[in-house]
């Protein structure tokens, strides 16, 4: 079963030969709310995390990294069901309260945070700051109120595995290993400043367990390395996220059994050690609970040869889905999984580029895709695993196309969470 057959199989069904989206045909939503559309599913959504919470032992944690996707709507799925909520800006930290996060269970990662952000965000009691710089300390003390503190740690050992390394080398993110004692003792120092754990997030779209379980393995081991050397408790560690998704045909989804087999033999090892037997630990993946829970729908507006090759144009593009295009930092550009969703159950077996309508090269979504024989003006293409890093990671603003409705279904039930643009005013805010 090739990766789109599996992924439709998996989350979405077929009626009519259509397909469909929990209990709804995507036709139905599109004559409802437009194309383009994003149309996330809260079943899917509620999966993801129920999954992950089997996976791993009882004593980890789970915040959403909002930054994946930050309509409250979606966030506030993960939060009903008991989840924090995780944020690297302070419009993030609105996002989570807008989606019914408590302040104390909101943490705040980055490493550019500004004054106004860090004073906004312990004014209304955030549950954690983690620091990634000496400037960023020097502020919390200038602020003067009590906040808890964890220090980011950016790692001597280099990821290995991940989409994007984020150890190892000279970052931006975090406090260098070797420094991590020294900024402990500064912040125990302030007056205003609680020292309450360690954070460590070394890559990210990681999809094999060993390497994921094994930068776990290396935070539980610095985390017991430093509790003795500052002779401090760390009352919470950070594992970060990093969980991936599969989204091209050579990946396979990361396995969750692996990832409990190793995970309990790593905590049976090393959880009860002194220094962190009470230690809280968190998880914040953002796009492993959200990817495969939202489709980006468009409509093809022109089907045309040109040579040897078949265009399929529609009114979806880069403008909403910079990542589907490939130009979200690949190297390498491949296609995510695209599907004719008027025509999903018939033969994918025509060779097609799926572009959008934007007039540039880089406007194209599917290079080596395949499409259904009768692929014709009118029929929905859909791009599957978009529910991260799809519209906010996205130039909305280019050419001044109108942004796309936003909609989430939960069973029987679809509703509008961001209203589409239009041609006067094409940005659009969430609804309130």
């Amino acid at each position: 079963m090739d990766h789109r057959a599996r992924l439709l199989d998996e989350y979405f069904g077929l009626l009519d030969g259509e397909m469909t989206i929990g209990e709804h045909k995507i036709s139905d939503l599109a004559a409802t709310y437009g194309t383009p559309l994003y149309i996330y599913d809260a079943s899917i959504l509620r999966h993801r995390l129920a999954i992950l919470r089997d996976a791993v032992p009882d004593r980890v944690d789970i915040y959403f990294s909002i930054k994946a996707n930050p309509n409250p709507a979606v966030a506030s799925i993960f939060v009903t069901e008991g989840a924090g909520v995780e944020i690297a800006s302070g419009a993030e930290f609105l996002r989570a309260r807008d989606a019914g996060c408590p302040s104390s269970r909101i943490l705040f990662a980055g490493p550019g945070k500004t004054a106004a952000e860090l004073a906004m965000v312990i004014e209304h009691g955030i549950g954690e700051i983690h620091v990634e710089s000496d400037d960023e300390i020097t502020r919390l003390i200038e602020i003067g109120r009590p906040v808890h503190v964890a220090v980011r740690v950016n790692p001597l050992a280099e990821a290995s595995g991940g989409a994007m390394r984020m150890g190892g080398q000279a970052s931006p993110f975090g406090i260098d290993e070797e420094r991590v004692e020294e900024v402990i003792q500064r912040v125990q120092e302030a007056p205003n400043l609680t020292f309450s754990g360690l954070h460590m997030f070394a890559g990210t779209q990681i999809l094999k367990a060993d390497v994921l379980v094994g930068q776990w393995r290396h935070a539980l081991e610095l985390a017991i390395r430093i509790s003795e050397s500052v002779g401090l408790p760390i009352a919470q560690l950070d594992l970060g996220g990093g969980l991936g998704v599969p989204y091209f045909s050579n990946e396979k989804p990361l396995d969750l059994d692996v990832v409990t087999e190793l995970s309990s033999a790593l905590f049976a090892e090393l959880g009860d050690h002194p220094a962190i037997a009470d230690t809280q630990i968190v998880l914040e993946p953002g796009r492993f609970l959200a990817g495969p829970g939202g489709i980006y729908v468009g409509r093809a507006t022109t089907v045309k040869k040109s040579r040897d090759k078949t265009f399929v144009v529609t009114d979806a593009g880069m403008h909403h889905h910079l990542a589907a295009s490939g130009n979200l930092g690949q190297v390498i550009k491949r296609d995510y999984p695209v599907i004719n969703v008027s025509r999903a159950g018939e033969s994918h077996d025509m060779a097609a580029t799926v572009v959008g309508p934007l007039c540039t090269p880089l406007d194209t979504l599917a290079r080596k895709g395949t499409m259904p024989a009768q692929t014709a003006t009118g029929d929905l293409i859909a791009i599957l695993q978009s529910g991260a890093y799809g519209l906010s990671a996205s130039p909305v603003g280019f050419l001044s196309q109108p942004m796309p409705a936003e909609v989430l279904i939960d069973g029987a039930s679809h509703k509008q969470i961001r209203k589409p643009g239009t041609y006067e005013q094409p940005l659009t805010g969430l609804p309130r």
